[in-house]
């Protein structure tokens, strides 16, 4: 499925995202040792064990690209220029092994590139909840996206 053009995305609009995806626990692993985080709640398993949870917790920065990447189908697949950034994150909840993410993302705001009149500026909030419907994590990004029919 391609993405939405600058001109096709309105605020308030809602894409909720199909299929989820389910954290496994070499996900986790793998994923932090690829970003070079270390984190004991991550990677040791003994020491997790006697933490707050009880259990690993899932890298939050897993969880985000999880997430957003869940989005892209629907919402910026061909048709983004790049990420301009991210507002803020949260992460209201924590996140295990063999818990499935989705994701919904909501258009929050867009205006017309000031600098590149054939782009768009659009604002998402991407939303992941857990298989029971709890929000796990929260952002809001800044896109460049690209106007329909309009050059690069």
């Amino acid at each position: 499925m391609a993405g939405k053009y600058f001109d096709e995305l309105e605020i308030g609009q809602t894409f909720r995202h199909q299929p989820g995806r389910t954290v496994t626990e070499a996900d986790n692993v793998w994923f932090s040792c690829l970003t070079m985080n270390p984190q004991s709640l991550h990677v040791d398993f003994h020491a997790a064990a006697k933490a707050e949870f009880g259990k690993p917790l899932v890298n939050s920065l897993f969880t985000l690209g999880v997430a957003v990447g869940l989005s892209v189908g629907e919402t910026t697949l061909g048709t983004t220029v790049g990420n301009l950034g991210f507002e803020k994150v949260e992460f209201p909840k924590p996140v295990f092994h063999g818990d499935t993410i989705y994701s919904e993302t909501e258009v929050v705001d867009k205006r017309e590139s000031r600098s590149r009149p054939q782009w768009g500026i659009v604002t998402f909030v991407h939303r992941a909840r857990n298989q029971n419907g709890e929000v796990v994590m929260v952002a809001r990004r800044n896109a460049m996206m690209r106007k329909k029919g309009a050059g690069s």
